[in-house]
């Protein structure tokens, strides 16, 4: 077996390991292997034989073909790290069959969403505002008005055809990406890892519609570094389509009175922001870059304690935001939402629309929704449709 084949046999026993539910060792037990023959499969350091895969199939739910191949491969995407990420294969590798089963949903219900929004080209003159402008003018498209927080970032790009897919990956090296070509996009994948904030998460959603707006020539998967200009841009265009400048300035000014961290925690909790990008915005137009060091040290004299967290660099240095990226751990978020506030639910949706009709089996459900059977069991026995009884049973009543 060829080295590539063994990295794909290994990021499918990954995947389809984490369906069933099982930890390496009940993986292990269930084949017939012990953890370290199984350890070694998974992380591609040894061969299998044929005996050995038809076992995994066997104890994975899965067929020698789930096992053996190939992801789909997302050539127009942009995926780019501050730093070397080892992950990065493992995620487009998963990113590409999330998005194909969802395109896959999409065709086999003929649910297809066209995109809505527009990809624009830089001006030669005033580049500088042009990523606020275009915020502005994407806002305007989604029906959001000048004063309106955005409620539900996974609702409104799914509602202009952009796919959101939520992929937990432990790791804060990796934030998001997008994907621009069909039939995958365009869409926006979050990671949703339990110590990246929700704020971030949200963030980061704007800031990939960003990139698929202003940067629609720059999606290239051979592309690893980031560009600091166009990353700028993003956060750019992703703080103003957060926190529209009128409102925002209009709620700042009606905190006046308050301290300067009560200040930023109620504007934050207005938009559904992270504390940083408040500051960030603020900055941008004070030009007070002491502002960071004085929200440090009220906040720590109001809390007692400091924002910053020994897994993660100075949340407050500028040297850190010098791209405008928000705080990333949820460690270091104060009153931060809950992860209710971010569900991409169209996907889930267009599954149980497809179980219902007969058109996918209830594995195949369990497997697009990265689900254990037995949870997709649970789940879809808590498919009641309030909407449509409750006028029957109100009529009876």
């Amino acid at each position: 077996m060829a080295e590539t084949d063994l990295q794909v046999l290994s990021a499918n026993l990954r995947r389809l390991r984490a369906a069933r539910g099982f930890s390496q060792v009940e993986a292990a037990e269930a084949a017939g292997l012990s953890r370290a023959a199984y350890r070694n499969l998974e992380t591609g350091k040894s061969e299998p034989r044929e005996r050995t895969l038809q076992r995994l199939a066997d104890a994975l739910g899965a067929s020698m073909t789930d096992l053996l191949a190939p992801a789909p491969v997302l050539n127009g995407v942009r995926f780019r790290s501050h730093k070397r990420l080892k992950l990065r294969e493992h995620i487009l590798a998963e990113a590409g069959r999330l998005l194909s089963d969802y395109a896959q949903l999409e065709a086999l219900l003929d649910d297809r969403r066209a995109f809505a929004l527009q990809a624009e080209h830089s001006p030669a003159d005033d580049e500088d505002k042009w990523p606020a402008q275009v915020a502005k003018r994407c806002r305007a498209r989604l029906g959001l008005d000048e004063s309106e927080p955005v409620r539900d970032i996974c609702g409104l790009l799914q509602s202009c055809g952009v796919k959101v897919i939520a992929l937990n990956v432990a790791s804060d090296g990796f934030f998001g990406l997008s994907a621009a070509d069909p039939p995958f996009g365009p869409a926006v994948v979050v990671n949703t890892w339990e110590r990246i904030s929700v704020e971030r998460w949200i963030f980061s959603a704007a800031h990939e519609l960003g990139h698929l707006l202003l940067h629609a020539t720059a999606f290239r998967r051979s592309a690893v570094e980031e560009d600091a200009k166009e990353e700028s841009q993003a956060n750019e265009f992703a703080s103003h389509f957060l926190l529209p400048p009128k409102s925002f300035a209009k709620e700042w000014m009606e905190t006046e009175g308050m301290p300067l961290v009560d200040r930023v925690l109620k504007v934050k909790r207005i938009f559904r922001v992270s504390y940083a990008i408040v500051l960030y915005r603020l900055q941008q137009e004070s030009g007070k870059k002491t502002l960071w060091q004085w929200f440090a040290a009220d906040y720590k004299r109001q809390r007692g304690h400091s924002l910053t967290h020994h897994h993660e660099p100075d949340a407050l240095d500028w040297d850190a935001f010098s791209v405008g990226a928000p705080e990333p751990t949820r460690a270091g978020e104060p009153d931060n939402l809950l992860s209710s506030d971010f569900v991409e639910d169209r996907r889930q949706r267009l599954v149980r629309k497809a179980i219902e009709e007969g058109i996918i089996s209830l594995s195949r459900g369990a497997e697009i929704l990265g689900l254990p059977l037995e949870q997709m069991r649970e789940l879809s026995s808590l498919w009641v449709d309030v909407w449509r009884k409750a006028p029957t049973e109100s009529r009876s009543s």
